[in-house]
């Protein structure tokens, strides 16, 4: 095992994340809030920790292994979780205990958007920017900005991307070498972002909250600058730009950037998981607005597709945006929005859940099996857009799927065990593990009631979303350590 070459990646990471101190501080100064010199301070520390980390190990070249790049991402991703609360633990209006700051900034780093904050319209602007700036790094990863880097440390990068891109599919590369492909997604990740900055300062926002939505929204973390999240507004015309963009940041990046490539849409019609994700997100909006306009909780059939299109879409991209407080809805929608999110977005793209193509992939496994049964002798092979779907890869998803849902069952009765009832357990669980952020019960306005042994689990469940199972898990085998 490279430790060395570990504790360098690392130790560069943090010296690096010092950077990320610096846009706030900027904002403070813009906009007078006094909190400059809880940034700076933030940002020294951070460099002269990774440096101590990386000096020691500074000439250490070690060829990475698979291995090594699952222990650098879980290493990375918690180094700079732990590094990222500083600022919220320095913070003294409002004063955060530790566990509330880690709790903050695993959400954001995680794409998460659950919060512990009563009050954000009472946050210092440059913590509002700072909050939005989490998402946004942590929606196309850290570490594969990382690995655009990586070559001057003269390390290889496909063991890393192998490790922290989401979906069962990661060998793919868009172009011949990683760290082109990671700049690629990069390229396509900020022009996105710009867009949607322009579109939402179009429709009535004002800059500084456009450009933290738009953070929120490409990164699909759900973050906001204000309590009542996109309902502050309350304007169609920003819903919409919500609802489109957090559509098109749901779809697998390799798309965007093979019709980019192209100058094409075709990639787009082509691919069968869009085909479906478009689907369900149709589908689910119609079910889910007549259902609110029948049920009467809304008295007009315009105003039910308001609000139920928005949030069909809004949870199962796992953003967590809110117009509508829709936790108080039916426990009919509620629990159907909670499930939505467990489906989550495409696979590559910066969304949260199991996404669209393993649920493609185990319908048609099953179906098969099903087959089997009324013809035993038969060879039913599994297929995506026509080719066939290995047998390896089949089994992996059955194994995630299992892990996922035992995971989910595992939590959520270690946290009734903490006190909370059933629907805060289960909606809690299933909202950090989903990475979607909004839950029921007590969570429904914020997690701050929960206590801090609810809260470290919940950081468990969110790490696990954004590394896909499998990344963390793999760290806890036996196996892992021998070889």
């Amino acid at each position: 095992m490279g430790f060395s070459a570990v504790q360098r990646v690392v130790g560069f990471l943090i010296a690096g994340s010092s950077l990320m101190m610096l846009p706030p501080v900027l904002v403070s100064f813009w906009y007078h809030d006094g909190t400059a010199n809880l940034f700076l301070l933030s940002a020294t520390l951070l460099l002269i920790l990774g440096l101590l980390i990386y000096f020691p190990v500074r000439n250490a070249r070690q060829e990475l292994r698979l291995r090594d790049g699952f222990l650098i991402v879980v290493s990375a991703w918690l180094a700079l979780v732990l590094v990222g609360a500083l600022p919220f633990v320095l913070l003294t209006s409002p004063q955060l205990s530790y566990v509330d700051a880690v709790f903050e900034s695993m959400s954001g780093l995680t794409t998460t958007g659950a919060t512990i904050v009563t009050n954000i319209d009472a946050l210092p602007r440059a913590v509002l920017y700072y909050r939005q700036q989490l998402q946004w790094l942590g929606g196309m990863g850290i570490i594969v900005l990382a690995v655009a880097i990586l070559p001057m440390l003269r390390i290889g990068g496909m063991q890393l991307y192998r490790a922290e891109t989401p979906g069962p599919m990661k060998d793919a590369k868009l172009t011949p070498r990683i760290t082109e492909t990671a700049k690629a997604l990069w390229l396509i990740y900020v022009g996105i972002t710009v867009t949607c900055i322009f579109a939402y300062w179009l429709a009535g926002m004002k800059l500084f909250d456009a450009v933290g939505h738009a953070f929120s929204t490409v990164a699909i973390g759900g973050f906001s600058t204000h309590n009542d999240s996109l309902a502050f507004w309350n304007n169609p015309t920003v819903e919409a730009v919500a609802i489109v963009f957090m559509t098109i940041a749901g779809i697998n990046f390799a798309l965007h950037f093979t019709a980019w490539r192209r100058a094409s849409a075709q990639p787009y019609f082509q691919d069968p998981e869009l085909k479906v994700y478009t689907s369900l997100l149709f589908a689910f909006s119609v079910l889910v607005s007549f259902g609110l306009y029948f049920t009467g909780t809304y008295d007009s059939l315009a105003t039910s597709f308001r609000y139920g299109t928005f949030q069909v879409i809004s949870t199962m991209t796992t953003t967590g945006f809110t117009t509508a407080p829709f936790y108080h809805w039916n426990g009919f929608f509620t629990t159907l929005l909670i499930l939505l999110a467990f489906i989550g977005g495409c696979a590559g793209s910066t969304a949260g859940g199991m996404k669209v193509i393993r649920v493609i992939l185990l319908y048609r496994q099953s179906v098969r099996e099903i087959l089997r049964l009324v013809h035993p002798h038969a060879i039913i092979p599994v297929k995506i857009a026509g080719q066939r779907t290995s047998d390896t890869v089949i089994s992996a998803i059955w194994g995630f799927f299992f892990l996922y849902i035992a995971n989910f069952a595992v939590m959520t009765i270690l946290l009734t065990a903490t006190g909370l009832d059933e629907e805060t357990a289960y909606s809690t669980v299933g909202a950090c593990i989903t990475n979607l952020g909004p839950a029921l019960g007590l969570a429904g306005p914020n997690y701050a009631s929960l206590s801090d042994t609810a809260k470290l689990i919940l950081c468990v469940a969110m790490l696990m979303g954004r590394l896909e199972i499998y990344t963390l898990l793999v760290l806890l085998t036996p196996a892992f350590w021998r070889g």
